[in-house]
Protein backbone atom coordinates (compact mmCIF):
# COMPACT_ATOMS: atom_id res chain seq x y z
CA UNK A 1 0.00 0.00 0.00
CA UNK A 2 2.92 2.33 0.74
CA UNK A 3 4.11 1.93 -2.84
CA UNK A 4 0.73 3.11 -4.14
CA UNK A 5 0.91 6.28 -2.03
CA UNK A 6 4.51 6.88 -3.09
CA UNK A 7 3.63 6.46 -6.78
CA UNK A 8 0.62 8.74 -6.38
CA UNK A 9 2.81 11.41 -4.80
CA UNK A 10 5.31 11.12 -7.64
CA UNK A 11 2.53 11.39 -10.21
CA UNK A 12 1.28 14.56 -8.50
CA UNK A 13 4.77 16.08 -8.51
CA UNK A 14 5.24 15.29 -12.20
CA UNK A 15 1.79 16.79 -12.78
CA UNK A 16 2.87 20.04 -11.12
CA UNK A 17 6.01 20.16 -13.28
CA UNK A 18 3.91 19.40 -16.37
CA UNK A 19 1.48 22.18 -15.46
CA UNK A 20 4.38 24.63 -15.12
CA UNK A 21 5.67 23.67 -18.57
CA UNK A 22 2.17 23.93 -20.06
CA UNK A 23 1.82 27.41 -18.52
CA UNK A 24 5.19 28.39 -20.03
CA UNK A 25 3.96 27.13 -23.40
CA UNK A 26 0.79 29.20 -23.09
CA UNK A 27 2.81 32.31 -22.23
CA UNK A 28 5.21 31.70 -25.14
CA UNK A 29 2.30 31.35 -27.58
CA UNK A 30 0.69 34.46 -26.11
CA UNK A 31 3.89 36.40 -26.83
CA UNK A 32 4.00 35.46 -30.52
CA UNK A 33 0.31 35.99 -31.32
CA UNK A 34 -1.41 39.38 -31.47
CA UNK A 35 -3.68 40.30 -28.56
CA UNK A 36 -4.11 38.46 -25.30
CA UNK A 37 -4.48 34.78 -26.12
CA UNK A 38 -6.87 34.06 -23.26
CA UNK A 39 -9.19 36.86 -24.43
CA UNK A 40 -8.85 35.96 -28.12
CA UNK A 41 -9.84 32.32 -27.50
CA UNK A 42 -12.45 32.55 -24.73
CA UNK A 43 -14.01 35.97 -25.28
CA UNK A 44 -13.59 36.54 -29.03
CA UNK A 45 -14.09 32.81 -29.71
CA UNK A 46 -11.43 32.93 -32.42
CA UNK A 47 -11.19 29.50 -34.02
CA UNK A 48 -7.69 30.03 -35.44
CA UNK A 49 -6.37 30.89 -31.99
CA UNK A 50 -8.15 27.84 -30.57
CA UNK A 51 -6.55 25.61 -33.23
CA UNK A 52 -3.11 26.99 -32.33
CA UNK A 53 -3.61 26.70 -28.59
CA UNK A 54 -5.09 23.21 -28.82
CA UNK A 55 -2.31 21.89 -31.04
CA UNK A 56 0.37 23.53 -28.94
CA UNK A 57 -1.14 22.02 -25.79
CA UNK A 58 -1.09 18.53 -27.32
CA UNK A 59 2.48 19.13 -28.55
CA UNK A 60 3.72 20.29 -25.15
CA UNK A 61 1.94 17.35 -23.51
CA UNK A 62 3.75 14.97 -25.87
CA UNK A 63 7.12 16.51 -25.01
CA UNK A 64 6.34 16.32 -21.28
CA UNK A 65 5.32 12.67 -21.61
CA UNK A 66 8.60 11.79 -23.32
CA UNK A 67 10.56 13.94 -20.85
CA UNK A 68 9.06 11.96 -17.98
CA UNK A 69 9.94 8.69 -19.70
CA UNK A 70 13.48 9.91 -20.34
CA UNK A 71 13.85 11.07 -16.72
CA UNK A 72 13.37 7.60 -15.25
CA UNK A 73 16.75 6.72 -13.77
CA UNK A 74 18.52 5.63 -10.65
CA UNK A 75 19.27 9.29 -9.91
CA UNK A 76 16.03 9.67 -7.99
CA UNK A 77 12.83 11.64 -8.10
CA UNK A 78 14.44 15.06 -7.69
CA UNK A 79 16.62 14.70 -10.76
CA UNK A 80 13.70 13.25 -12.69
CA UNK A 81 11.55 16.28 -11.90
CA UNK A 82 14.33 18.73 -12.81
CA UNK A 83 15.13 16.95 -16.07
CA UNK A 84 11.44 16.83 -16.98
CA UNK A 85 11.15 20.56 -16.35
CA UNK A 86 14.26 21.37 -18.40
CA UNK A 87 13.39 19.03 -21.27
CA UNK A 88 9.84 20.40 -21.32
CA UNK A 89 11.01 24.01 -21.36
CA UNK A 90 13.50 23.17 -24.10
CA UNK A 91 10.60 21.75 -26.14
CA UNK A 92 8.57 24.94 -25.62
CA UNK A 93 11.57 27.03 -26.66
CA UNK A 94 12.16 24.98 -29.82
CA UNK A 95 8.46 25.14 -30.75
CA UNK A 96 8.43 28.91 -30.24
CA UNK A 97 11.60 29.46 -32.30
CA UNK A 98 10.31 27.23 -35.11
CA UNK A 99 7.02 29.17 -35.05
CA UNK A 100 8.89 32.47 -35.34
CA UNK A 101 11.07 31.19 -38.19
CA UNK A 102 8.03 29.86 -40.09
CA UNK A 103 6.39 33.24 -39.52
CA UNK A 104 9.39 35.01 -41.05
CA UNK A 105 9.26 32.77 -44.12
CA UNK A 106 5.56 33.33 -44.83
CA UNK A 107 4.06 36.39 -46.51
CA UNK A 108 2.56 38.89 -44.09
CA UNK A 109 2.56 38.59 -40.33
CA UNK A 110 1.93 34.89 -39.51
CA UNK A 111 0.51 35.57 -36.05
CA UNK A 112 -2.07 38.00 -37.41
CA UNK A 113 -2.96 35.77 -40.35
CA UNK A 114 -3.67 32.67 -38.31
CA UNK A 115 -6.10 34.67 -36.19
CA UNK A 116 -7.98 35.90 -39.25
CA UNK A 117 -11.18 33.83 -39.12
CA UNK A 118 -13.35 34.22 -42.22
CA UNK A 119 -16.87 32.88 -42.56
CA UNK A 120 -16.47 31.14 -39.20
CA UNK A 121 -13.44 29.18 -40.41
CA UNK A 122 -9.84 29.52 -39.29
CA UNK A 123 -7.27 30.78 -41.77
CA UNK A 124 -5.44 27.82 -43.41
CA UNK A 125 -2.24 29.15 -41.85
CA UNK A 126 -3.63 28.20 -38.42
CA UNK A 127 -3.74 24.56 -39.47
CA UNK A 128 -0.22 24.79 -40.94
CA UNK A 129 1.15 26.29 -37.75
CA UNK A 130 -0.74 23.70 -35.68
CA UNK A 131 0.89 20.93 -37.70
CA UNK A 132 4.25 22.61 -37.24
CA UNK A 133 3.81 22.55 -33.44
CA UNK A 134 2.96 18.86 -33.51
CA UNK A 135 5.79 18.01 -35.90
CA UNK A 136 8.26 19.89 -33.72
CA UNK A 137 6.99 18.03 -30.65
CA UNK A 138 7.61 14.70 -32.40
CA UNK A 139 11.17 15.78 -33.25
CA UNK A 140 11.92 16.96 -29.71
CA UNK A 141 10.32 13.83 -28.26
CA UNK A 142 12.44 11.61 -30.49
CA UNK A 143 15.54 13.41 -29.26
CA UNK A 144 14.57 12.56 -25.68
CA UNK A 145 14.14 8.85 -26.35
Amino acid sequence: MTEIFESTGQALLYGVVGLAVMAAGFLALDLVTPGKLFHVVWTDRNRGAAVLLGSQSVAVGLVIMEAIRASESEQGLGQGLVSTLLYGLAGVLVMTVVGIVIGLLTPGQMGAMVLDDQDGRPHPGAWVQAGMYLGTAFMVSAALS
